[in-house]
């Protein structure tokens, strides 16, 4: 970690004033019903790639957003994780971004999407050890340096595992806050999703998840499908609410870490506004019942 960005690490007892905020994936869609109804301490995600443009709609749109909401800048490009170095041209257009928009949380995720100049429409796995920690460290210390500020990291959704891991996801993460500052994004259908698909329980990685470097949450919908051998397959696909088993995690997650800033993730099959919102206004009753008071009995009733 470098002195700079040492010197602006996230921790969690710095928690920002939106603690307890919830907010969802901003659509260009719903900004008539969002600048007319409101979401009382929301906030809204965008992706950083959709708005690497110099001007036109998109920004007129998030501009409007950013005048009355916190903003969440999630990048899905960085390929953190990739054997190549970064590619300095779009490290650039984040960084004007940052500044153009000044988000409350920028997040990447714990993945790779690029090779030998090629892009993948996919958030790729990694294998967890020395070699890739080291990589994934250097890369964000270049990417927090390059832009003020100190990251989120996410967890991601796998489909596969490497023999070559020696290490658990989850002390993988850990290693890489400790290393470089940076904070974590913890995404509890991506917990789920791999769980199941890996045939793994989502109640122990939560459990040994570090909460301690969480500064934002993600929910999402998955879909269901079934594999060559007939096993579930889960998909995380964000075009439905989110599932019963994933807000039963959730509030489980929230009843130990306290208030943090919940965003609901939906990119496909849109629904109208006010569905949107009630995602979010879940999300809300559950934090209402379960941070202040760290019940997990009343959490498993939400």
């Amino acid at each position: 970690m470098s002195d700079f960005v040492r010197s602006m690490a996230w921790a969690a007892p710095g928690r920002p004033p939106h603690a307890g905020f919830v907010g969802t994936s901003f659509k260009h869609d719903h900004l008539g019903a969002i600048l007319n109804e409101g979401l009382k301490e929301g906030f809204f995600e965008v992706h950083a790639e959709n708005y690497m443009g110099a001007g036109g709609p998109p920004h007129r749109a998030l501009a409007a957003i950013r005048e009355r909401y916190p903003v969440s800048l999630h990048g899905v490009c960085m390929s953190i994780g990739g054997p190549d170095a970064l590619n300095l041209t779009h490290l650039a257009r984040f960084r004007d971004l940052v500044t153009r928009y000044e988000p409350e949380w920028i997040s990447e995720h714990l993945a790779w999407s690029s090779h030998d100049g090629t892009f993948f429409n996919d958030l790729l796995p990694l294998p967890y050890h020395r070699a890739t920690l080291d990589r994934v460290c250097a890369h964000i210390d270049q990417m927090q340096t390059a832009i003020g500020r100190p990251i989120l990291l996410e967890n991601p959704s796998t489909y596969v595992r490497f023999a070559s891991s020696t290490m658990s996801e989850t002390d993988f993460l850990r290693a890489v806050a400790q290393k470089t500052g940076c904070g974590l994004l913890l995404d509890v259908n991506n917990a789920f999703v791999s769980a199941v698909n890996h045939g793994n329980s989502a109640h122990d990685y939560l459990a040994a998840f570090p909460l301690e470097y969480v500064g934002e949450i993600h929910l999402a919908g998955h879909s269901e499908q079934r594999d060559d051998e007939n096993q579930p397959l889960l998909i995380d696909s964000h075009d439905q609410p989110v599932a019963d088993v994933v807000w039963d995690l959730y509030a489980k997650i929230i009843a130990r870490a306290g208030a943090v800033p919940t965003l609901i993730e939906w990119d496909s099959d849109l629904p109208t506004w006010p569905v949107l919102r009630a995602q979010a206004e879940a999300a809300r009753r559950i934090m209402t019942q379960c941070a202040p008071v760290h019940n997990e009995s009343l959490c498993h009733e939400a």
